[in-house]
This record gives structure tokens, sequence and C-alpha cells, in this order.
């Protein structure tokens, strides 16, 4: 786990985080619930602690819609802007798209998940993985 501060947001720039903690579980994945919340065959994630995170933007906390029993997805009301996850958990799962600097090293994902729910002519390579 790395510590630093990271900030981001959605596209119309209503909804923005700055994190002051530690990523965790840098990974992609490509299960169904992560293709319909993002539209794209793999989506990049990190995990944060709930209480890391500071909702900046003028539309403070995303907007939220349950999609399983253990977590709600998380979106601008304003743009439609997919944000990631709020898990029942004290987690926040946050789109790596959705942070102002995504290609820090800290972000790269480590591992993928659900790579059978992938269509076979799609394929995820995470160096060192």
């Amino acid at each position: 786990m790395t510590t630093r501060i990271f900030e981001g947001g959605c596209l119309c720039g209503h909804i923005r985080y700055r994190l002051r903690g530690p990523v965790a579980f840098p990974h992609t994945c490509s299960c169904r619930m992560c293709q319909k919340h993002t539209g794209a065959l793999t989506a990049s994630w990190v995990e944060v602690d709930r209480d890391a995170i500071d909702w900046t933007g003028p539309g403070e906390a995303p907007a939220t819609w349950r999609s399983s029993e253990k977590s709600s997805r998380a979106f601008c009301p304003a743009c439609g802007s997919s944000i990631g996850a709020v898990d029942d958990a004290p987690v926040v799962a946050l789109l790596t798209g959705t942070f102002d600097k995504p290609h820090l090293l800290p972000l790269k994902p480590l591992s993928h998940s659900y790579k059978g729910q992938r269509p076979r002519w799609w394929h995820v390579t995470i160096d060192g993985a």
C-alpha cells in the first residue's frame, strides 16, 4: 500500500475528491457488473478507506445506486460519469480513470479479476502479474 495525496473527479467537475491515504488492491475487472457500470469491457480500480476520502466538489458525495447486497455504484448526478463503488464495508473503490493523474505508479493494476467474463477476443495484459 502506498500513502500519497491523489485528486480526481467526474467529467463535469461537479463531483471531486481528494484522497489522503494509501490506495490498495489496484486491479482491473471484466465482470458483467463492471462492464455495465463503465460501458467498457474492463474497468480499472483502486480501493481506499472511506475515511481517507474527502468529497471536495460542489456536488459533494456522488449519487449512488444499489447494485448488490454489499455495494452501491457511485456516479455524478449532473454528467452521469461513473466514479466507482461505495461498499458497505468501509471501502470506496475508485475507477482509475477518474484520477487527475491516472498514470501514477501506485495506481497501476497488479491483477485482473473475472477474466472469464471478457469476450474471447479481448485480452488484458498486466506487466508483472
